[in-house]
C-alpha cells in the first residue's frame, strides 16, 4: 500500500492496480462527560449522509451510548437497504480539526472498518485541503 501524510491528512492507495483511496485525517474526540481528549484517524467518504463510529472503538473510549427514539435504517451505495441491524445508538462529542470545534452526535454502528467515519457535509463545511 503506498501512502503519504501531508498537514495531517493521509492518503492512500488501497488498491494499487485499481488506484482506489482513502482520505484520513487525524481529529481529536472530546468525552462530554469527563472533557478527555483523544486523537483518532478518520475516514472521510464523499458518499456517507451521516457521521459514524464503530462500537468497539466507542466503548474502549468510555464514550456513553444514547439510544435513538426511532431506528436508522442504512441504505448502500446501490440504495439496498444494509443487511446490519439499524442505528439504535448515538454519541455526543466535540469533535477538534484544525482549530474548528464543534458539537455533535455521532451514529454508532456494529460492524465498520474504521473508527470514526466523516460525511461529506463536514469535508465541505471545514474544507480541508485535499490534493
Amino acid at each position: 500500500m503506498l501512502s503519504r501524510v501531508v498537514d495531517n491528512i493521509s492518503i492512500c492507495n488501497l488498491d494499487k492496480e485499481n488506484l482506489i483511496r482513502k482520505v484520513t485525517v487525524k481529529i481529536g474526540l472530546e468525552r462530554i462527560d469527563t472533557q478527555e481528549e483523544i486523537t483518532v484517524e478518520a475516514l472521510l467518504n464523499s458518499g456517507a449522509m451521516r457521521l459514524v463510529m464503530y462500537l468497539e472503538f466507542m466503548r474502549k473510549q468510555g464514550f456513553k451510548l444514547k439510544k435513538i427514539e426511532r431506528p436508522i435504517y442504512v441504505r448502500n451505495m446501490n440504495s439496498f437497504l444494509n443487511k446490519e441491524e439499524p442505528i439504535e445508538h448515538i454519541v455526543e462529542v466535540n469533535i477538534y480539526y484544525q482549530g474548528h470545534r464543534e458539537r455533535t452526535e455521532i451514529d454508532v454502528i456494529e460492524r465498520q472498518k474504521w473508527k470514526v467515519i466523516l460525511r461529506m457535509l463536514w469535508l465541505a463545511r471545514y474544507n480541508p485541503e485535499i490534493d
